[in-house]
């Protein structure tokens, strides 16, 4: 028997640096996989279809979530946003853990789903506010509007922290990145995702019988 992959969600205000920490995750370890999602907002300069995101008309994005084909999805500054489920709950099936870089609205979506159960949920915080504006601005991809209307939403997005599992405030890449690698390896181990443990305790108490 094999453990239920785990369902992983990062979620962050826009520039607490989950993108990042996602990327180091998964060159951390190369099993673990990433939820793609589909949004009908443009490509960015750089960016793949099916890489970054599935990059998909508005009426296609519909015609998915009408026929029960997303977890989870959500409009976000005019896009559509979502992650499709038939990968999510092969992977889940076949024990692989899957990764996904989210907001709040669509985390909440998941744990809400027929696969909460097999959900870790870590919110990642900036180390203030000063510096989360900084790092949108260094980004150089955003308009002021854009990092404006994104500003505004942070405190909106802060304000879910306490619905998530772990809570993570990012003040340094690698010191997150350590932590975020804890988590995940403790929850691989918690007791009821060990298939087969009751199953070798009963084999440990059956070794007790026989030397009585």
């Amino acid at each position: 028997m094999q453990r239920r992959g785990l369902l992983i969600i990062l979620s962050s205000p826009s520039g607490a640096g989950k993108s990042t920490l996602a990327q180091r995750l998964r060159a951390w370890d190369d099993t673990l996989g990433f939820s793609v999602s589909a949004t009908t907002r443009a490509p960015r300069a750089g960016e793949v279809d099916g890489r970054e995101y599935h990059f998909v008309s508005r009426a296609e994005f519909e015609k998915m979530v009408a026929a029960g084909e997303m977890l989870e999805h959500a409009e976000v500054f005019g896009n559509l946003y979502g992650s499709p489920i038939g990968p999510i709950r092969a992977a889940v099936d076949g024990g692989r853990d899957t990764l996904f870089d989210i907001d709040w609205q669509g985390g909440q979506q998941v744990r809400n789903s027929t696969l909460g159960r097999d959900v870790v949920s870590v919110f990642v915080l900036p180390p203030s506010i000063a510096a989360l504006e900084s790092r949108l601005r260094g980004r150089g991809q955003d308009s002021d509007v854009v990092i404006g209307d994104r500003m505004a939403k942070s405190r909106d997005e802060i304000s879910h922290w306490a619905e998530y599992d772990y809570v993570l405030v990012n003040d340094d890449l690698d010191t997150t990145e350590a932590a975020l690698r804890g988590i995940i390896c403790a929850e691989r181990l918690r007791r009821e995702r060990v298939p087969g443990l009751n199953e070798f305790v009963r084999g440990l108490n059956h070794e007790f019988d026989g030397r009585a």
